[in-house]
């Protein structure tokens, strides 16, 4: 049992609703299976706590050992908080989570940045974490602390960097691992009709898209847009623009938000950047991105610089934009060659691509194409800053 570090009073159950609790659900044995009136306990889930108690939950969100498996667990808070820096520290059993050994299991838990929860609503909350030792160390699978250091640099602050991310993701079903709307165990019609499609042929689980899109709204995160993408069962939501280390952050518990809605709905959810081996479309995080120069008269001549910087630590950044990044990058399907640098206005089969827009206002953003669907945010986007702000050829 984890230490959840909160007074007896705040974690017992109240005996009168446990009993409460199991009176009304209804249990029938069906050979070895358990089932439950799910409208029952549709009750309880949907409970407005504000009615007897001024106790929130809050939902501490943290990134495991593998980079990509989010883990999240809760907590009872004796009233609303707005604040990170009035959270309280957590810890959690590292030795699960692939993070540290059994004889020192013990990771910490840093609060953040908080959202507010569209699943139990209220002032309950969401807490997006990075994680320690318990002398206060962060993890070497922390990749945030390592992003903050860069984004706090004077020249970085001065330069306000933004981001917009593209968030490709695939959807598949659960038992078999394939793409919703597809046959199983065969194709749909070849690419095509789906990007931004509509109709029960061409756009497949898009009420999942929707459902998650609302509730990072509701969150607070600055989730700009969805489409369909370009092979079926394959979507896209952006995050931005969004400053410096908070775009990592909302990125991440967009993420969450989109693992808990696909898990409400009995689909899986994969951010493999090639889900589908053939003539199939892989699956990105296109990064957009500006500086301060970049968007002030002037800022196309800071562009192509920074792209020419980009283009000299390539090898660096293609090894930090994701696993697997070679299936997706292979020169076809709106990518570069994952040896080759190149860039382009309105070159979707370029590395880095600047708009049209961009080029006749002689100022604005770039998009670097390379990273993949699965790489992390904090890496990504603090790896952009410094190559382009910081780095001296």
């Amino acid at each position: 049992m984890d230490d959840i570090g909160l007074m007896d009073e705040a974690v017992l159950i109240d005996e009168a609703g446990f009993l409460f609790f199991w009176m009304r659900v209804i249990f029938s044995l069906s050979g070895s299976n358990l089932e439950v009136d799910m409208s029952l306990l549709s009750d309880l889930i949907n409970l407005n706590l504000a009615d007897t108690t001024k106790k929130v939950i809050a939902e501490y969100i943290w990134i495991g050992g593998s980079g990509m498996d989010i883990r999240s667990k809760g907590r009872t808070l004796p009233e609303p908080v707005t604040d990170p820096a009035k959270l309280p520290k957590w810890n959690y059993d590292g030795s699960s989570t692939g993070q540290a050994s059994g004889e020192d299991s013990e990771v910490i838990l840093y609060p953040q940045a908080i959202f507010r929860d569209p699943f139990r609503g209220g002032d309950n909350i969401l807490v997006m974490c990075d994680t320690y030792t318990p002398a206060g160390e962060p993890l070497p699978t922390n990749a945030r602390y390592k992003a903050e250091k860069i984004f706090s640099h004077p020249d970085v602050v001065a330069e306000e960097p933004w981001y917009g991310i593209e968030q490709e993701y695939t959807l598949l079903r659960q038992e078999v691992k394939w793409p919703i709307g597809w046959p199983l165990g065969g194709y749909p019609g070849p690419q095509g009709p789906y990007y931004c499609g509509t109709g029960a042929d061409k756009a497949f689980g898009r009420d999942i898209v929707n459902s998650h899109y609302k509730a990072c709204l509701h969150a607070g995160i600055n989730i700009s847009g969805i489409n369909g993408e370009v092979m079926p069962g394959q979507w896209e939501f952006q995050v931005g623009p969004v400053v410096g280390i908070s775009s990592g952050d909302q990125l991440w518990v967009a993420r969450y938000i989109l693992e808990r809605v696909t898990e409400m709905a009995g689909v899986t959810l994969s951010f493999d950047p090639k889900p589908i081996e053939g003539d199939w479309n892989g699956a990105g995080a296109h990064t957009n991105y500006s500086t301060k120069s970049m968007r002030s008269d002037g800022g196309y001549d800071v562009i192509k610089k920074a792209i020419e910087k980009l283009k000299l630590r390539h090898k660096e950044h293609i090894a930090a934009y994701g696993e697997g990044n070679d299936r997706r990058l292979t020169g076809k399907h709106e990518t570069a060659d994952i040896n080759n640098f190149s860039w382009g206005v309105a070159n979707r089969g370029a590395s880095v691509r600047v708009g049209r827009e961009t080029e006749k206002a002689g100022k604005g953003y770039f998009e670097d194409r390379r990273p993949a669907s699965n790489m992390d945010p904090y890496v990504v986007t603090s790896m952009i800053a410094e190559t382009t702000i910081l780095w001296k050829p």
